[in-house]
């Protein structure tokens, strides 16, 4: 039930149980307790009055269903009262019974016309004057039930009223076209941005199909779920202007239940501008992907000519350094102590630096040939074996600097089992070196995380400071005096240039003078 018609049935109950008034107006006091022990089986509410005045004071405040006035009366007659009654909007129409001992035409004619709706003649039969006034009181009743029930329904009509107001204010108020049409498609309203996106007028929309508008407009109401309760995803379709010009437009549709049957309202909006900004977008993608491609290519022919080059250079360096390194120390040998004790400083200056160059050619040129190494080499393999060949290559080294190394099983990947050595070999070197005074102590695991495997190679060193952690990954980059701490400063460019052809990451963690983590990451293939 609704709440209005759950109003309805109190005003009902509300009219059904009230008492209803009726007004006895007579001078004679005995006939005022007649009428109302006549009446009293009524069960009604009996107001009684000695005069027309006093009756009309009671008709300020009151209304009743009916009045028994008294026809000869001093001062006010009952014909005058029943003239100001009629007189009054709130009281013409009630009914009036006049009452007389007289039979007289002329007074039963002017009765009549002040109103009049009865004559009861004394001496007043009760069971008659009951009957006639039970009559007009169930009158009253049904008259008050009725204006009850149409102030509720006046009431609902105002409610609807606002809410259909404040409906359409929402309508308006979208910035999208709002077109509200039956499951076939007959348009019952629409807003006015329906009118501007279109181009036609509302006069001209209204009672016309939603597919004159979006010819592939649907709607299917599937059973089983309320109205209510189904909404259509927003679709792409194509729609027609005034004059047949079609644009992009995307729609969502929703069903509602009204007392008149499903309304589907369906918002439309264009997205002309949308498309154009799309297409604009792909257009650039496409174009950027172009250019990133050329790019690309660029960078991978100047990377393979610096790679040989750096080759080509290196290689070509070593054959006059060698020259000038060996004729440096036949001089060391043949002369030391027979020139001048600055000559002998000058000589060695030249092999010391000859053998640092060396080196650093050496170093340069693994660097350059790390990326010569193509896919053929990569292979499944154990990390653990890599890490065997690394330690078995450092053992002197291992053993004359006291270092201890503990390892937890390492696991298998896709990789270059060479250069992986090299990785592991060029950690295992750094941590040795750096060391403080303590035999070195180093730590190698893996973990996995995601879809990559995370190694980490833990020594108890001398640290690095924060700032300088991601410097020492670059080339020929050190922290240390060459004097207190030889080496080219290529080992941990090498490891970063390995890992990241694994398509891996290299970083350290590390505090000054409590050791360093160095850790990288290989995929899971």
């Amino acid at each position: 039930m609704t709440p209005a018609a759950g109003a309805v049935v109190v005003a009902k109950e509300s009219s059904a149980e009230r008492r209803m008034k009726i007004l006895l107006v007579d001078d004679t006091p005995e006939n005022l307790v007649s009428l109302e022990a006549a009446l009293s089986g009524l069960r009604e509410e009996l107001v009684l009055a000695g005069s027309g005045k006093e009756a009309l004071r009671h008709l300020l405040h009151d209304d009743f269903a009916a009045i028994l006035l008294d026809v000869r009366m001093p001062e006010m007659d009952g014909f005058e009262t029943a003239e100001l009654i009629r007189s009054r909007p709130r009281s013409r129409q009630i009914p009036i019974l006049f009452l007389t001992g007289y039979r007289n035409e002329e007074h039963l004619f002017r009765g009549y016309d002040l109103g009049a709706v009865d004559f009861l003649f004394k001496p007043i039969v009760p069971e008659v004057l009951r009957s006639k006034v039970a009559v007009f009181v169930e009158l009253s009743r049904s008259n008050a039930k009725l204006k009850e029930q149409a102030d509720v329904l006046r009431k609902q009509a105002e409610v609807l009223q606002k809410a259909e107001q404040k409906f359409r204010g929402l309508l308006e108020a979208a910035p999208d076209a709002m077109v509200m049409c039956r499951p076939d498609g007959e348009i019952v309203m629409v807003n006015s941005q329906a009118e501007i996106v279109f181009g036609i007028g509302r006069d001209r929309l209204i009672s016309n199909s939603i597919r004159t508008l979006v010819p592939e407009w649907s709607f299917v109401l599937a059973p089983g779920r309320p109205a209510e309760q189904r909404l259509d995803r927003g679709v792409e379709l194509v729609a027609k202007r005034e004059g047949g010009v079609e644009f992009p437009v995307e729609i969502r549709s929703s069903p509602l239940d009204t007392e008149d049957g499903v309304v589907v309202t369906s918002t439309i909006r264009d997205i002309s501008g949308r498309k154009k900004v799309e297409e604009q977008i792909r257009l650039l993608n496409a174009s950027l992907e172009e250019r990133v491609l050329a790019r690309t290519d660029e960078l991978l022919r100047s990377n393979e000519e610096l790679q040989q080059f750096a080759y080509a250079a290196s290689h070509d360096l070593q054959e006059p350094l060698r020259t000038v390194s060996i004729y440096a120390q036949l001089l060391a040998r043949r002369y030391q102590g027979r020139l001048h004790a600055e000559a002998d400083q000058f000589i060695n200056a030249i092999v010391e630096n000859a053998g640092r160059m060396e080196t650093l050619i050496h170093d340069l040129l693994d660097f350059s040939r790390v990326e010569a190494r193509g896919s053929d080499f990569f292979a499944p393999m154990m990390c653990d074996d890599a890490l065997d060949d690394a330690i078995g290559n450092l053992t002197p080294l291992i053993e004359e600097s006291g270092t201890g190394i503990e390892r937890h099983p390492l696991p298998a990947v896709m990789g270059d089992p060479v250069q992986l050595t090299r990785l592991f070999q060029n950690l295992l070197v750094n941590a040795i070196k750096f060391r403080n005074t303590e035999p070195p102590r180093i730590h190698v695991s893996a973990r996995a995380v995601g879809d990559e495997w995370v190694f980490a190679v833990k020594d108890n060193g001398i640290g690095i400071e924060p700032q300088y952690a991601e410097k020492i990954f670059g080339i020929f980059r050190v922290l240390h005096p060459r004097d207190k701490m030889p080496g080219s400063g290529m080992g941990l460019a090498i490891c970063r240039k390995i890992v990241s052809r694994h398509e891996g990451r290299i970083w350290v963690e590390s505090e000054l003078g409590k050791g360093a983590t160095f850790l990288f990451t290989l995929p899971k293939k």
